[in-house]
């Protein structure tokens, strides 16, 4: 008899986005190593690390540090808490357990797997957007101070490239939202099964 979890369904793509942004896949797992390398196999994991237990996760993780990787560590159960806490950043999987969710550095909503890659897009995206609004914000209170403390331009025009200088922060972080019309999203995708038990639950309602 073979009993082990089901995969889940965006494993498999969650895995191709993280090969296509240069990540490195790796399966650390406390399962034996013929089920770790089947699982690995299904959905394209090409190195494993199994029968480890939790704090040799913890170990391994610092070992890819010492070579000078960036590890984030993705988990749901108090196996890997330890290694959450160890990597450079733990994502939590939301539908884990307590002590997992404490020892991450961001926890996902729900059990999508594909929300590690959401996460590291949007993290990606923000950074740029700050370093582009800090340039940005240096470059006209920079110039505008430097010349009006000089006496190169007159103080009201230094404050005047203040104001354009917040105008073009706020302009850089939504101007893509406005053009295209998004608005904030507050809604959380889920997936056939969870939405099912939800129609469920409003037929027994009524």
């Amino acid at each position: 008899i073979g009993i082990g979890d089901e995969i889940k369904a965006d494993a498999a793509e969650t895995i191709r986005r993280m090969r296509d942004a240069d990540i490195t896949p790796v399966m650390i797992t406390g399962d034996n190593e013929r089920t770790a390398n089947a699982v690995a196999k299904e959905i394209g994991i090409g190195r494993v690390m199994a029968d480890v237990l939790p704090d040799e996760k913890r170990e391994e993780i610092g070992r890819l540090q010492e070579a000078d990787h960036r590890v984030a560590m993705v988990g749901d159960g108090i196996n890997d808490a330890p290694a959450l806490t160890q990597a450079d950043i733990g994502i939590a999987i939301g539908a884990g357990t307590d002590i997992a969710i404490e020892s991450a550095d961001i926890v996902l909503m729900g059990d999508r797997l594909g929300g590690v890659m959401d996460a590291y897009e949007i993290g990606k995206e923000s950074y740029r957007k700050t370093r582009q609004n800090l340039a940005t914000a240096f470059a006209f209170n920079g110039v505008g101070v430097a010349a009006a403390t000089t006496g190169l331009v007159h103080p009201v025009f230094a404050m005047l490239a203040m104001v354009l200088s917040v105008s073009a922060v706020l302009a850089n972080s939504f101007a893509g939202q406005l053009l295209s019309g998004e608005g904030v999203n507050t809604e959380f995708a889920l997936d056939e099964h969870t939405e099912g038990e939800r129609e469920d639950g409003r037929a027994a309602a009524d």
